[in-house]
């Protein structure tokens, strides 16, 4: 009998994990490279910028959110072209291996390294920058679903975006740059308030923005609201902009999604 398409994406995950952790180079700019990024500007950055809030716990919320976009769209709009350019699509056509079972098998892997990422996040956070952990079971609600809606919604734009680079290697010189910008748009690394309006606006745009801001109503005080644009955390605007992106970039993926360049 011919596996479920569930059941071929589930070993697909497990494979995609044990080539994943073989490539040592993946696994440190992946995994460590945004907690070297909060080590070196949280122990820079000390000044408070609110009551009780210094810019380094404003600092963790923004890397948190960071960090599903680096483990979801970043890693595979990069690794997806490149398997395209090797031939591994290619091979993976000739199997039962449908698109589905390949894209379940990409989002367990996101999903994997998502929650290492995080814990290491808020370890660190924890242990030398003074974050405190949500402190209700509101706020534990909505650090989970926005840490799954925020998965998905990087997973799906990372598939569908993997379309755009001409080849795998000239991948990462495109999506890097753009994941870049959008973090400095966006408020990561600095307060986001303080911004130009014409960035502002930009960046409210994209799914990142929405994602450090509702990391900031799960880790920074309520009175922190204030020094929101808005004056509040607009958290139905959050699940509102994330869901229509997770639509959009599901369409798009499905509709580009190729095995092999021609």
């Amino acid at each position: 009998m011919k596996p479920s398409v569930l059941r071929i994406g589930l070993l697909r995950g497990g494979l995609e994990i044990k080539q994943f952790m073989r490539q040592r180079e993946s696994v440190v700019f992946t995994l460590l490279f945004p907690v070297m990024l909060l080590f070196i500007f949280g122990s820079v950055f000390k000044d408070n910028i609110a009551p009780g809030v210094t810019f380094s716990r404003y600092f963790v919320a923004g890397m948190i959110a960071s960090g599903l976009v680096n483990t979801g769209f970043q890693q595979l709009a990069i690794t997806i072209p490149m398997e395209r350019d090797s031939g591994t699509l290619k091979r993976l056509r000739g199997t039962p291996m449908s698109p589905v079972s390949y894209f379940i098998g990409k989002a367990i892997l996101v999903t994997v390294s998502m929650l290492v990422q995080v814990a290491m996040l808020l370890g660190f956070g924890l242990a030398f920058f003074g974050l405190h952990l949500p402190s209700t079971g509101e706020r534990w609600f909505r650090f989970i679903w926005l840490v799954i809606l925020g998965s998905i919604c990087a997973t799906v734009l990372g598939i569908a975006f993997a379309s755009v680079p001409k080849s795998g290697r000239g991948a990462s010189a495109i999506v890097s740059p753009i994941v870049i910008v959008l973090q400095f748009f966006s408020g990561v690394f600095f307060l986001f308030s303080s911004l130009p309006k014409w960035m502002q606006d930009f960046a409210a745009l994209f799914p990142l923005k929405w994602l450090t801001l509702g990391m900031r109503s799960i880790f920074l005080p309520d009175n922190f609201a204030i020094k929101e644009v808005a004056h509040s955390w607009e958290t139905g605007r959050t699940i509102l902009v994330l869901v229509a992106w997770t639509i959009a970039g599901t369409l798009i993926s499905i509709k580009t999604f190729k095995w092999s360049d021609r």
